[in-house]
């Protein structure tokens, strides 16, 4: 069984405007075993619905665009099977790969603006 780390990274993108905002990544770095589900939580807080973004930066590469929250569905599908689920209620934007492979460690980076 292959076991690989996920480190986790939280980011924030400042506003022109001047908003109380955070964004938290509780999950510290994470081992997922090959083929297994994988889930990268991501909290905020925001005075208004926000646009909402996960990227990941492989090793020795720049930061990729998985996938964006701006409007709409709740449910965003995403690049190499990732998605994320926009929970309002919960200020919530969590990543999820139903089956994770090595070549998905990355850090993981959750933004809101």
């Amino acid at each position: 069984m292959l076991l690989f780390l996920i480190p986790v990274l939280g980011m924030i993108f400042a506003l022109r405007e001047a908003r109380a905002q955070s964004v938290t990544q509780p999950d510290g770095p994470v081992s997922v075993s090959e083929g297994a589900s994988l889930e990268l939580r991501c909290n905020y807080s925001y005075g208004a619905t926000p646009n909402l973004f996960w990227y990941a930066q492989y090793p020795s590469q720049g930061l990729q665009l998985l996938l964006k929250y701006i409007s709409g569905n709740p449910l965003v599908k995403g690049i190499k099977g990732f998605e994320a689920e926009f929970r309002k209620s919960e200020s919530s934007f969590n990543l999820r790969k139903h089956s994770a492979h090595w070549d998905d460690s990355a850090e993981y980076f959750c933004v809101v603006s």
